[in-house]
């Protein structure tokens, strides 16, 4: 367990100070002209840890719809906040769900969102889990993945797993996304 940096990662309480620093512009409401979703995975020593909901959503804005569940509470529903609210790179819920949702037809990276999930991610680390001491591997779509994890381009449907330690039972190869939005 590193001395800093260990999981669990919650969301950071500054969401669109993460997003300016992602190199990403914040919105006062929901673009559904480009519409993808890719899916995050993170294992350490084979356990799940979570990724959270509204990473890249200002969920204090009054304009932010909060929906209780029993997984936690999910945010979105927003059709116009006073002041911007939401950056085109977030997290709805804890289901892992990386969405885009923006006007501009370009593909955000992992790179992008572990910024604004203000979590180190490089080709040396994940969070304070660093090389050599911690094994460390990034799946897409279930194939070893060998470049820089923040390199990695959110383009819909894609699967990410990234394993800190030892493995889980099973390496996700895919996500069920439901029916298309």
């Amino acid at each position: 367990v590193p001395a800093k940096g260990a999981v669990p990662w919650p969301a950071p309480p500054d969401p669109l100070d993460r997003t300016a620093d992602a190199g990403l512009t914040p919105t006062t409401h929901e673009f559904l002209q480009i519409h993808r979703h890719a899916h995050l995975d993170v294992f350490v020593n084979g356990e799940p840890v979570t990724v959270p909901a509204g990473i890249g959503i200002d969920i204090t804005d009054p304009g932010v719809k909060t929906t209780p569940s029993d997984a936690g509470d999910t945010y979105g529903g927003i059709e116009e906040c006073d002041a911007p609210c939401i950056s085109p790179l977030h997290t709805h819920d804890y289901t892992g769900v990386l969405h885009t949702e923006s006007t501009e037809s370009r593909l955000n990276t992992l790179g992008e969102f572990f910024t604004e999930w203000d979590v180190r991610l490089d080709d040396g680390c994940v969070g304070g889990y660093c090389t050599p001491e911690a094994s460390i591997q990034v799946f897409v779509d279930g194939d070893p993945f060998a470049g820089n994890p923040a390199t990695i381009e959110l383009s819909d449907q894609k699967e990410i797993a990234i394993v800190i330690g030892s493995e889980p039972a099973t390496i996700p190869a895919s996500f069920d996304f439901g029916p298309p939005p």
